[in-house]
């Protein structure tokens, strides 16, 4: 294990504070000019599905990649990708006035894809500078950076839109996913020993399927967190519609609401990065879900008025902040108990399961919301959170000792 890690991971993640931000603000910016040319619910949701597209086609596979080749050159390819689609969304702005929709489908999908690439390789690649004891308050610093830039690249768009081409805003993102890319250059990431086979990509896929598989409790886990994501997932799209028909808001509740879910992330962040989470943390992981649901099921009681807006908030903060409490304990474990050589596969399998999770709880959410209402859409989802926590807990809890946070070890 490399004795400066603090100093490389800090590396990593300032050229990542950078990248994420660039890209946070480009992507505001292109779905509100989306909005504001189209006014079309449909053109926002084939976005949004178009985005995550490359993962659910490719995802499975990307693991392969990502285990065959050093791990920083992967990040650096994706992070290269992500600013060639800045580029190539620039020159079009540059160009026409107004691209096509389809073009603009064309470049999401772009960043889609360095996206599939990048998260995995980045998950993989900590466990390979930071000591197994530190994985987890690790975990929660780099939540916070994320939680920071992705709360504040939205402000940054809209700010810039004010004044600025959106052309112009591409430069954010180019120069962000640059800067990115030297950080890597000083960072040494270990190459991962390689049999002589070659690439096969069903056959290295399976061996991630099996790895997960033989991990028994990281199954135990992964069924409750795939029912959780179909659940929760809806919520977030729905924000904007239960404060605009529920409470009655403008575009400025929407926005105080974004900005407190997203202070949950990011104190919740510094909490773990602090604290280092409970010692059990598939218990902790249980009662995030929990919290998650609770906040759900009170947001859903809540009477159409200001002050029922405003304890909606409060919701917001911890359903935010219950987010880290589940994604971080469960994340370090996963990086503690799979093998370096299969982490890439592992990592790109569980987060094209979760992606394909959102599409199956979406397509219920909308039907259903016109039917009974987004405030019971709430509280029901609620109800079945809580449900999933305690179902968690039971088929979590004999893994306890396995799943135990590894002690710091004592100064000598």
């Amino acid at each position: 294990m490399n004795t400066n890690w603090k100093k490389q991971f800090s590396v990593i993640y300032a050229g990542q504070a950078f990248s994420l931000l660039g890209s946070a603000a480009v992507q505001f910016a292109v779905i509100w000019w989306l909005t504001i040319q189209t006014e079309s619910a449909i053109t926002l949701t084939v976005a949004s599905i178009v985005s995550f597209l490359p993962n659910m086609i490719i995802g499975p596979f990307a693991g392969v990649w990502i285990d065959r080749y050093n791990r920083r050159t992967v990040m650096i390819a994706a992070d290269a990708m992500v600013a060639l689609s800045s580029v190539i969304l620039g020159v079009a702005f540059l160009m026409f006035e107004a691209p096509p929709v389809w073009f603009i489908y064309i470049v999401l999908f772009l960043r889609g894809l360095g996206n599939t690439f990048h998260s995995p390789a980045m998950q993989a690649a900590i466990p390979m500078l930071v000591p197994t004891e530190m994985l987890t308050k690790a975990g929660g610093w780099g939540n916070l950076i994320n939680s920071i830039s992705t709360m504040l690249g939205p402000v940054l768009g809209a700010a810039l839109m004010g004044f600025v081409p959106i052309a112009s805003i591409m430069l954010v993102d180019i120069f962000g996913a640059i800067f990115a890319i030297i950080c890597l250059l000083f960072v040494t990431i270990p190459d991962i020993p390689q049999s002589a086979e070659k690439l096969h990509l069903l056959s290295d896929m399976k061996q991630g399927l099996k790895a997960m598989r033989e991990n028994r409790p990281l199954m135990a886990i992964f069924w409750p967190m795939m029912i959780m994501n179909i659940i929760y997932m809806p919520l977030g799209s729905l924000f904007p519609l239960l404060i605009r028909t529920h409470f009655m808001g403008q575009a400025w509740h929407n926005s105080v609401a974004e900005f407190v879910f997203s202070g949950g992330l990011l104190i919740s962040s510094l909490v773990i990065g602090i604290w280092g989470g409970m010692k059990k943390r598939f218990l902790m992981a249980s009662l995030a879900v929990a919290l998650m649901g609770l906040s759900s099921l009170i947001t859903g009681l809540l009477p159409s008025t200001s002050a029922g807006f405003w304890v909606f908030t409060v919701c917001c903060f911890f359903m935010g902040s219950s987010g880290t409490f589940l994604n971080v304990p469960t994340m370090s474990y996963t990086q503690e108990t799979i093998a370096p050589e299969m982490m890439g596969k592992v990592f790109a399998l569980m987060m094209t399961a979760m992606t394909l999770s959102m599409p199956i709880g979406l397509l219920v959410a909308g039907p259903v919301c016109e039917i009974v209402g987004v405030d019971t859409w709430f509280l029901w989802s609620g109800v079945a959170l809580i449900a999933n926590a305690v179902f968690c807990r039971l088929a979590t809890r004999r893994y306890d000792a396995q799943t135990m946070l590894p002690e710091k070890p004592s100064a000598k």
